[in-house]
């Protein structure tokens, strides 16, 4: 008499039966609001037309619109430009006085350290249409020009949205003041989870502060880093409501603050001017695009920073 074995999967320390009922949950909300509009945006950007009055299949007619029609392409290569512009200042300030708070904050000298790390992290509480317009106003030569003549420093009342060349510095600026806070407890959370037996050690070779950090804390924290990277990336090409907060959804002035987000919003769901119509396959294919660069973006980052040691 053949003997039937059942073969099962180990998952962890269990199998995947065990596992499974704690998973599908998470599965099932990943795959309805995640994976399947993630598909079904890759398919409308074959078809063009609106949805009550008809859609016409073509094919990657979007995508080549997108690239070849000046309309479409010159808003579309000045939009990826500012935000990649977007994308490096934050990496750059953002991430950058990350590491630099986060290492003050782990120091053991510091006095009111509590104090500190609230102050750091409050404004990421605050609604980002709240800290956009109070930022406007405090960027607003009207407003902040005379109390900065009291101090000697009206040459910083200047239309600093209004000009293009430093709209979007500003905007980024403002956006790293208020996400600064996140970067910064990952960062002290790495920090804090480093053996002290490291700085032990460095301290009888005789190693400089500078010398602990670029040899000890940056290394055993890269995997840290490389993650503040990724979601630095992922939300920077998402942003929207800084920019509609600050300027508005054209990207002013004169689309110099035009990022991905703006033009999708624009182009698949309120209609770019001068047609005012909108083309959801248009927005499905500035979405596809995205998403591709973002992949490119986020998988070697992966590969690189979390790798096993």
């Amino acid at each position: 008499m053949a003997v039937k074995f059942r073969k099962t999967y180990a998952v962890g320390n269990g199998t995947l039966l065990t596992w499974l009922p704690y998973l599908t949950p998470a599965l099932i909300f990943y795959v309805v609001f995640m994976a399947w509009p993630l598909l079904t945006s890759l398919g409308l950007s074959l078809y063009t037309g609106q949805a009550g009055t008809g859609r016409s299949f073509v094919g990657l007619g979007n995508f080549v619109r997108l690239f070849t029609v000046a309309q479409y392409a010159d808003r579309y290569w000045g939009a990826f430009a500012h935000t990649l512009v977007f994308f490096l200042i934050h990496l750059l300030v953002q991430n950058g006085l990350g590491i630099l708070f986060a290492v003050l904050l782990t120091g053991k000298n510091l006095k009111a350290r509590e104090f500190y790390q609230t102050m750091i992290f409050i404004p990421v509480t605050l609604a980002v249409l709240v800290t956009g317009y109070l930022w406007k106003l405090l960027l607003n030569p009207v407003w902040c020009g005379p109390f900065l003549e009291k101090l000697h420093l009206s040459f910083l009342a200047r239309p600093w949205l209004g000009s293009p060349a430093s709209a979007l510095i500003c905007v980024s600026l403002v956006s790293c003041w208020q996400w600064m806070g996140i970067p910064v407890m990952m960062f002290v959370a790495a920090l804090r989870n480093i053996s002290d037996d490291y700085f032990e050690a460095a301290s009888i070779d005789g190693a400089s502060p500078l010398q602990v950090f670029w040899r000890i804390k940056l290394p055993l924290i890269k995997p840290v880093a490389g993650m503040v990277a990724i979601l630095t990336f992922v939300n920077n090409f998402n942003a929207f409501d800084v920019v509609f907060a600050m300027e508005n959804v054209n990207g002013a002035p004169n689309y110099a603050t035009d990022l991905m987000g703006t033009l999708f919003y624009r182009v698949g769901i309120a209609g770019q001017h001068p047609v005012g119509i909108p083309d959801p396959g248009m927005g499905a294919a500035i979405a596809s695009i995205t998403f591709l660069v973002l992949c490119l973006g986020v998988i070697p980052t992966l590969r690189s920073t979390q790798g096993r040691d």
